[in-house]
């Protein structure tokens, strides 16, 4: 039952968006964790609830496996059973301190800090992977004007506050349903935000659409590059061209040709593209904008970068087995950059995100100061044609909330659009389209709480209603 009811609620995330599966799943488990005794079965019963939910809603795992089918595909179900079942033990071990030290209402009140709490440790933990959290099931619905006060967390615990407690309905109806319509109220009366101020900068977002499987082939490569030119030089000039990550399927170093071509298409028009490089040895997966004249006017490097994706764990080791990073062109895997950066565009200063970094507010708040403006480039090919894409897209949204900024996204096979700072998606182009789009980038709002204050005062509230449960309800040991 648990594990068919973690299944059931991850039909919350996109594409799907089923919000009515939440209540269910919820009250479910909750119904399930008031009724044993055993802290054993209640860690058993939060891992199965977490394998459910995370093999359904992470089943877009597979999809780099079948990009090189006769290498790979034998590890994508191995590699999906171990993600779901390595992110459940956080939950597990949730559930367990829950039953362990409280009964009663206490034991609800106890999971819902304790399980936020795992939450926490799930996206900072071991470089961390927030995908999937709680939030991320609000992104259209008027809740997610709450995010820029108590981010993605404050939103995932306000989840678990509104909807454990019907656990108890056919006892209590009043106070099981009362935090539930208390959340539907509150998002209710919330005003749909204002259209932002525009600037008067213009943005063309190329999208080439490049099939992962032929991306960097030497038979369709290039096609793609000369099809992102030929988008460069249609229509009235931009302020500003992006295109995406890894866009030029060669070293920076030895790029000098091509980047010039790249020039002529659009010429006296700057760019941001994605490319690799080398230095002193390693390489990185990079941002490197070019001037209006085509020179190298700024570099970032990706700093946060995938596990098993783009590099592997004493990755000079593994290489001598054969076991490189999936998106890695460059050997044993990349290395990673210095951090946080801004580049100074033409459009403002702009923090540059690459790919995987959007999923982590952390690190958009790691940024010097604040930018005017998020910019992320990402080849989505790698997250498929389902779920992938979309929950990918779903977390940029909700980082362009967060903080009030505008976001450009570029992705090699989409979505690639504009982003408005309350999060909504503007013009766009949708998955598996080829093309380009021209927005009007709109001004950024002022400085959001929680860019301040971060995922601290959730953190704290969290456990002080541990703390407060765990007063209330605490089981004393058995005896010996």
């Amino acid at each position: 039952m648990a594990l068919a009811l973690g299944a059931l609620m991850s039909f919350a995330l996109a594409p799907a968006h089923f919000l009515w599966t939440v209540p269910i799943a919820l009250g479910g488990i909750g119904v399930l964790v008031l009724r044993i005794k055993s802290p054993r079965l209640g860690a058993f019963l939060g891992w199965a609830f977490g394998v459910g939910y995370f093999a359904l809603g992470l089943a877009w795992i597979i999809e780099p496996f079948f990009v090189d089918p006769e290498r790979h595909a034998w590890m994508a179900p191995f590699a999906l059973l171990f993600l779901a079942g390595g992110l459940a033990l956080f939950w597990g071990g949730a559930f367990f301190v829950a039953v362990r030290f409280a009964d009663g209402g206490a034991r609800l009140l106890l999971l819902m800090a304790l399980w936020s709490l795992a939450e926490f440790a799930r996206a900072y933990v071991l470089t961390g992977f927030p995908w999937a959290a709680f939030g991320q099931f609000w992104i259209d619905t008027p809740a997610v004007q709450l995010l820029p006060w108590i981010g993605p967390h404050g939103l995932a615990l306000l989840t678990l506050v509104a909807f454990l407690p019907l656990a108890v309905i056919h006892q209590r109806p009043a106070r099981a349903l009362l935090p539930a319509v208390a959340l539907a109220a509150l998002a209710a009366f919330l005003p749909e935000p204002p259209a932002p101020e525009r600037t008067e900068h213009r943005v063309r977002l190329v999208q080439p659409n490049a099939p992962q499987h032929q991306k960097w082939h030497p038979d369709f490569r290039w096609d793609f590059v000369r099809r992102a030119m030929a988008f460069n030089a249609e229509g009235a000039r931009p302020d500003m061209i992006i295109w995406p990550e890894t866009s030029v399927p060669q070293l920076l170093n030895h790029a000098q040709e091509t980047l010039e071509a790249v020039h002529q298409a659009a010429p006296g028009v700057p760019l941001l593209i994605g490319i690799q490089r080398e230095e002193d040895g390693a390489y990185y997966n990079s941002a490197a904008y070019l001037g209006p004249n085509g020179a190298v006017q700024g570099l970032y490097d990706k700093a946060h970068l995938v596990p098993f994706g783009e590099y592997v764990p004493f990755g000079d080791m593994m290489a001598r087995f054969g076991i490189h990073g999936f998106a890695s062109q460059a050997g044993a895997g990349y290395a990673a950059g210095p951090g946080a950066r801004l580049l100074d565009l033409p459009i403002g200063a702009a923090l540059p995100l690459i790919c995987y970094e959007v999923v982590f507010p952390q690190d958009v708040r790691a940024a010097p100061e604040r930018p005017d403006v998020l910019v992320q480039i990402t080849n989505d090919a790698w997250f498929g044609t389902r779920s992938g894409p979309y929950q990918h897209l779903v977390q940029a949204r909700m980082r362009a909330a967060e903080q009030g900024l505008p976001m450009l996204r570029a992705a090699n096979t989409g979505i690639s659009g504009l982003i408005d700072p309350y999060g909504r998606l503007g013009p766009s182009l949708k998955l598996g389209e080829a093309g380009y789009v021209d927005v009007v980038l709109p001004a950024p709002l002022p400085e959001t709480f929680f860019s301040r204050t971060g995922d601290w005062p959730v953190f704290i509230l969290c456990v002080i209603l541990a703390a407060l449960a765990l007063r209330r309800g605490t089981i004393p040991p058995p005896r010996s």
